[in-house]
């Protein structure tokens, strides 16, 4: 329908609080900047719930951004060298919405692109209600569109350096001369609340230091938050911050101000030694006569009569709902629809010309645009031999590793300060550092520094691009990288966490080092696969897993101290922690009892196992180094392993009890850490807590009822 408007104005009347602008787009831009104004409050004012403030004063910002500056085609969400648009301040996703719509997105399913729109008017209609494409926060693999998963603040920061890092990584290993395939920026959006969060600062640090100069992060400064305005909490000079970080800082005195938005894009642009912060003043819900500039814009729909009052200030249909002009979207298409469908063109053609001449290289970008993996990427994953002193998971599972990423070129990550320990260093692989500072942006061995948050964040902006990315740390440090775990899991991101020192094992360095509850939490986690492997073999068998496993993170958690290496030749092949847990060694009578442990507890149960059989107990082991695997397992065979009518069970682990309830039953015993450790040697702690074959064996012979005879 064809719908005649008045001529947008710059200042709409009675809008004082909202400045008047001192400059502003015109025409069919203003058009559709007020499009997406009027759009996100009617989405708001319809769901009865949202967020305004944000979206409605940064329209002109990220509008100017999609329509004149994002390589980007909305026919092929998919491109692999689009411009990367990341909405960190995910509660102003209606802003993000309202862009997929207007610029004509295309929706894709089970990885194709199709030719229906990613969202309607109808979709942003339903905004905020159940089985919606536009939930409260943008979603990654929910609507197209979205590059990744925000709300938590901070965490959209931490992704787009992870992006940017992927970027200058392709860039490095596969451009060749006269194939410049990888050349794209990446763009943030971020407001006040992004600016306070911890991770923000670490990841800005981090991105400072590696001078990457294909990020520009865009600040909302509209000082309003929740509580009112920011003074009561953040008076920091954030520009001084960020040129501290070696960022490249620009100042943009009114987010209206279209004109000299383009001039800073374009400076940040050029700038390619240094990342580019642009600060936009803006006043929060700019328009809105009653509410501008205050708190209640923020969380809150602005009412009924608000919008309408903001409407006739605009110049627009004050009874319109859901209103998109004609005019719209074939503007849109002129713009950023012409010129992403051009780029992207161009880019398809370059690569064929590339595969023609880059056989090898373009195959192991399919590789990763597919998530397949090499023919015999596995080859050379060693079988361990038997051997009483055996080696530290850790260790072994860096040998895996290296013997991986040998044969899968796109396995990359590092560590938190701490590759030496957690003996995750690639092995004749460059640092990803700068030039100058003795890397290469090739590099596959990255130094996060102590930086957890912001490590686990940053992963995950490069598992986004496909990179099969791995973090490391010692596991009580999981703490720290508890909410990018999550949304790892919640976008279904194959990242590896590579988390040692594993339990009360730690020894010296006492009760702050040694996890406890943190395999509960990682096993609480909705999505996550938490492997804890009891020898060298089954750490390779860990591996095996891992890295076929696409929809959702593995978190390995691995000990510090030596594990005996069992002998396969007598043992159940490490094979069956595929299926999450195994009949290890087992009485070929029914079991009188049932031995279930995991990890470095595993070497207990095997020798309390040896013992019991010797006095002709009929016992079974059995390891269990995954819940998430056992419990997708049929129920034949989980009980073919734990058979329900053998209720004597022993479990062992050195961590909490909670949850170990379900496989030990309501007369089983649980042997496990029911407080915080105590700094000794990891002896005489296994002794003190109760992890020896002598407390194994007691436990056993009482739940057989072999006490006292």
């Amino acid at each position: 329908m064809r719908v005649s408007l008045p001529t947008p104005v710059c200042a709409p009347a009675g809008a004082e609080a909202g400045g008047p602008a001192k400059a502003c787009a015109t025409g069919a831009d203003r058009l559709c900047i007020d499009t997406i104004r009027t759009l996100v409050m009617d989405a708001v004012q319809k769901a009865n719930s949202g967020h305004p403030g944000a979206a409605m004063s940064m329209a002109p910002v990220a509008y100017t951004l999609w329509q004149d500056v994002l390589t980007y085609d909305p026919a092929d969400p998919l491109w692999p060298n689009r411009d990367r648009f990341v909405l960190s301040i995910g509660h102003a996703s209606m802003l993000l919405y309202t862009l997929i719509h207007l610029f004509g997105v295309r929706q894709v399913h089970d990885g194709k692109v199709t030719a229906d729109p990613a969202l309607t008017v109808a979709d942003l209609a339903q905004f905020r209600q159940f089985g919606s494409r536009t939930p409260g926060h943008p979603e990654h693999g929910h609507t197209s569109g979205v590059e990744t998963t925000t709300g938590p603040l901070g965490a959209g920061c931490g992704n787009s350096v992870g992006m940017a890092i992927a970027e200058k990584w392709l860039a490095a290993r596969y451009n060749k001369p006269g194939f410049n395939l990888f050349d794209h920026h990446v763009y943030t959006l971020c407001g006040d609340g992004d600016m306070m969060e911890g991770v923000t600062s670490e990841a800005a640090s981090l991105a400072g230091h590696l001078k990457l100069g294909n990020l520009t992060w865009i600040y909302d400064s509209n000082r309003i938050s929740i509580e009112g305005s920011t003074d009561v909490a953040f008076t920091e000079n954030v520009a001084e911050r960020f040129a501290a970080y070696g960022w490249q800082v620009l100042d943009l005195p009114d987010a209206n101000d279209t004109a000299a938005l383009l001039a800073l894009l374009a400076k940040a642009k050029a700038e390619t030694t240094r990342p580019s912060l642009i600060i936009a003043h803006s006043v929060i819900a700019w328009g809105a006569p009653n509410k501008a500039g205050k708190a209640s814009a923020h969380g809150e729909p602005l009412g009924a009569e608000e919008v309408r009052a903001t409407k006739k200030g605009l110049g627009w249909p004050e009874d319109s709902s859901f209103l998109v002009p004609d005019a719209v979207m074939p503007h849109t298409a002129a713009g950023l629809g012409a010129r992403g469908a051009a780029a992207s063109s161009a880019w398809k053609h370059l690569f064929a010309d590339y595969a023609k001449a880059h056989p090898a290289d373009a195959a192991e970008l399919e590789g990763i645009f597919s998530g397949t993996l090499p023919a015999g990427w596995d080859a050379d994953i060693p079988l361990y031999p038997a051997s009483e002193k055996g080696t530290a998971s850790r260790a072994s599972s860096g040998e895996v590793l290296n013997a991986v990423a040998a044969r899968v070129p796109w396995l990359l990550g590092g560590s938190a300060d701490l590759a030496p320990s957690t003996k995750t260093l690639l092995k004749g692989q460059d640092s990803f550092q700068p030039a100058e500072w003795g890397g290469s942006y090739a590099g596959r061995n990255f130094h996060f520094g102590v930086r957890e948050h912001a490590m686990g964040a940053i992963v995950n902006g490069m598992a986004l691009y496909g990179l099969r990315a791995f973090a490391a740390g010692f596991l009580i440090f999981s703490d720290y990288m508890k909410a990018p775990i999550r949304l790892s899991s919640i976008m279904g991101l194959p990242v590896t966490y590579i988390f040692t020192h594993d339990s009360i094992g730690v020894g010296e360095d006492g009760p702050t080092h040694q996890p406890i509850e943190q395999l509960v939490q990682l096993r609480a986690t909705p999505g996550m696969t938490t492997l804890r492997p009891a020898d060298a073999n089954e750490v390779a068998e860990a591996w095996r897993f891992l890295m076929t496993h696409k929809t959702g993170p593995v978190a390995l958690a691995l000990s510090r101290q030596n594990l005996p290496t069992l002998d396969r030749t007598r043992y159940a092949p490490a094979n069956g922690l595929a299926r999450g847990a195994y009949v290890l060694a087992s009485s070929e009578q029914t079991p009188q009892v049932i031995l279930i442990a995991t990890g470095s507890e595993v070497g207990l149960v095997v020798s309390a196992y040896e013992t019991l059989v010797a006095e002709g107990v009929a016992a079974r082991v059995v390891s269990m180094p995954s819940w998430e695997l056992f419990e997708a397992q049929p129920l034949s065979y989980r009980d073919s392993v734990l058979p329900p009518d053998v209720t004597a069970r022993v479990v062992v682990e050195a961590g909490s009890p909670i949850g170990w309830d379900r496989y030990a039953g309501p007369r089983g015993a649980i042997i496990a850490m029911r407080g915080f450790g105590a700094s000794a040697p990891a002896d005489r702690l296994a002794e003190h807590f109760g992890f020896t074959v002598q407390a194994v064996l007691d436990s056993a012979r009482e739940q057989a009822g072999l006490t006292g005879k």
